[in-house]
């Protein structure tokens, strides 16, 4: 029987959520589609899988592009009544800085809103036209803080999370009841992720060896959010460190 295939779209950094969350899938016996910008990021995640004895392909895709997005799918789903063994698309792209509100231009505001928004509905919109016809699947968002609420200096980012959470949302009370499971994970806390690891440093002394998100946590989290009984489905989950304030 050929193996289920789990499609996960932005995937940096080898220690960061997209990567972890493919090592997770192919662990627990997926073939892991790892999608991503960079290809030297995404042929790493794949080398890093093989070598423990899992199954990846990489594909390098910018998920703005629809272009990009539905050849994505095309070769995942072979055709629009295939069979395909694809059971799990998770949607992880998007970046983050704090910018003035009063210096945010609207080339900024705009490409925020593509990274974390439009491209979510992008690959939410194929994976919902692929799985219905199936009757099956999970599709997982990843949110942040800002999908809840805004603060100072990141309204651009706060716009587009919180953009995302509706999209989910709505993908939830349609397809849910034609057997997709949606789900959105709000990570509320600083990641031990490359990204913080290089831009603040001096923030895991701070916090401590228990006061930031850790990677393989949060992806079993998103293996279990999957491992869900239809009977008993999540649709949103936070996720944070036990210290972190809320």
């Amino acid at each position: 029987m050929d193996k289920p295939i789990a499609l996960v779209v932005g995937v940096g950094a080898e220690q960061g959520i997209g990567a972890a969350v493919c090592r997770r899938f192919a662990a627990e016996g997926h073939r892991v589609v790892v999608v991503g910008r960079t290809a030297e990021r995404v042929h790493a995640a794949v080398t890093t899988i093989s070598a423990h004895g899992g199954e990846a392909e990489a594909i390098v895709a910018d998920a703005t592009k629809e272009v990009d997005v539905l050849r994505l799918f095309d070769s995942t789903f072979p055709s629009a009544t295939s069979r395909s063994a694809t059971d799990v698309v998770v949607f992880n792209a998007g970046g983050n800085k704090p910018i003035d509100f009063r210096e945010t231009t609207a080339l900024e505001f705009e490409q925020f809103w593509r990274a974390a928004c439009f491209s979510g509905f992008l690959v939410g919109r194929e994976a919902a036209r692929r799985l219905a016809p199936l009757g099956r699947g999970t599709v997982i968002f990843t949110g942040a803080s800002a999908s809840l609420r805004g603060k100072p200096n990141y309204a651009h980012f706060a716009a587009a999370k919180s953009g995302l959470r509706m999209v989910a949302q709505s993908m939830a009370r349609e397809f849910g009841p034609l057997g997709i499971h949606v789900a959105h994970v709000v990570i509320d806390g600083g990641v031990h992720g490359e990204r913080l690891l290089s831009r603040l440093p001096q923030l895991v002394d701070k916090r401590g060896p228990d006061g930031l998100l850790d990677t393989d946590a949060i992806a079993r989290t998103y293996y279990e959010i999957h491992r869900q009984h239809r009977s008993a489905w999540s649709h949103e989950v936070d996720l944070r460190p036990y210290g972190e304030s809320f």
